[in-house]
């Protein structure tokens, strides 16, 4: 016991049998004073009647914090069913899976995927206390399956060391990072398929509230970068967001090569945890960004995080807007893509910011040039909005 807080630890099964006996053991132990903080680890519990269900329910009572932990399948379906996990902390115990030598095929903001055997894969999430972004990340993949979007669900929770992972079954699966590397000749395909699926995304109604907005999201980068902007490019730029619709639509917000599987014949879109709605512009952003903006000035970026060259992510970029749009006119292109390029830029600026990455020689570097960029951009902008005359047909 620490300070007011104590462990208990259940064995083996709690029946009628015993029941009574266990909860005068355990009351005998939490008698002291002042109301224990109690934690039950049931590690080595394999079953709960009834009658132990009752010893829970007048444990809460004697105790001014509840918790069981480490609780087996078996005994945690149990608790589920009956409403125990509704009354009182209940924490599964989650099976555990080590990544060490597995290929990394994927790396995001929040965590990175590992091929952890023929058939599975595991993404492990960055943050210690990853359960509620596992939870929202499950949601998010549901929700999007029920609205038509093919994307892998996970099946199973599990600890990798310190953190937690989320477990997906992707049958021999290719990211299309892998086939734009080693194929050079599909990045037609890959382009079409691509595309088809992102189409597809942004022309899906959402339910209203089930989903954060995109909108809020890039007003806050932009209210965050107001200040820090030379002369007045920050207003124009808060101005400019202000001004874009808020469109009810799908974005993945992180639709990146690595993120596209080909499993079989079956194109699947996997890290479901930055689906939201907005419009278009900002999901392009991203993908300028993951495509194109972090390897300006250091091309060696992409192929780090890719797994391709600088040139074969210019040219898949290129294709795939114009492919997007329905043009190959260059200045409808152009237009469009400076409108990504701004969103990018200020999403780029912060991140440099609030991670202190200009402490560099390289991050200074990086740092003025999206400066630079940024404000050019600005002063030539009137909209961050397309409309089908631009080539871009993908609002209505």
């Amino acid at each position: 016991m620490a300070g007011n807080a104590m462990t208990i630890r259940l064995f083996g099964r709690i029946d009628s049998g015993n029941a009574a006996q266990i909860e005068r053991d355990v009351l005998a132990q939490i008698s002291a004073p002042g109301s224990p903080s109690l934690t039950l680890d049931a590690e080595k519990l394999d079953f709960i009647s009834s009658a132990g269900l009752r010893v829970l329910l007048r444990l809460r009572k004697s105790c001014s914090a509840l918790r069981i932990v480490n609780v087996g399948s078996e005994v945690f379906e149990i608790l589920e069913m009956t409403g125990f996990t509704e009354l009182m902390p209940v924490e599964k115990a989650y099976r555990v899976v080590s990544v060490e030598g597995c290929e990394k095929i994927g790396q995001g903001a929040n965590g990175s995927i590992y091929r952890i055997d023929q058939d599975n894969v595991v993404k492990v999430y960055n943050n210690a206390d990853a359960l509620g972004d596992i939870r929202h990340e499950r949601e998010m993949a549901k929700l999007a399956l029920i609205l038509g979007i093919p994307t892998a669900i996970s099946y199973d929770v599990v600890r990798v060391g310190e953190r937690y992972g989320s477990v997906f079954e992707l049958l021999n699966a290719r990211a299309f990072s892998e086939i734009l590397a080693g194929e050079p000749e599909r990045m037609d395909w890959c382009v079409a398929e691509y595309v088809k699926l992102l189409r597809q995304i942004h022309a899906t109604a959402a339910p209203a509230g089930r989903l954060p907005d995109m909108w809020e999201t890039v007003r806050g980068w932009a209210e965050f970068m107001r200040e820090r902007l030379p002369g007045d490019s920050g207003d124009k730029l808060i101005a400019l967001i202000e001004a874009t619709p808020r469109v009810e639509r799908l974005v993945h917000g992180d639709f990146h090569t690595k993120n596209l599987m080909l499993m079989g014949d079956e194109v699947l879109l996997i890290d479901m945890d930055t689906l939201s709605v907005g419009h278009p512009v900002f999901e392009l952003a991203s993908i300028y960004n993951a495509l194109i903006g972090f390897s300006e000035l250091d091309h060696s970026v992409v192929r780090r995080f890719q797994g391709f060259d600088f040139e074969t992510s210019q040219t898949f970029w290129r294709k795939a807007l114009a492919a997007y749009l329905g043009t190959d006119g260059e200045t409808a292109l152009r237009a469009v893509e400076d409108k990504a390029r701004i969103v990018g830029y200020t999403r780029l600026l912060r991140r440099s910011l609030r991670r202190n990455l200009q402490g560099t020689p390289s991050g200074r570097a990086e740092f003025n040039h999206w400066t630079r960029e940024l404000t050019e951009l600005l002063e030539r902008t009137d909209t961050l909005d397309f409309t089908p005359g631009d080539g871009g047909a993908t609002l209505t």
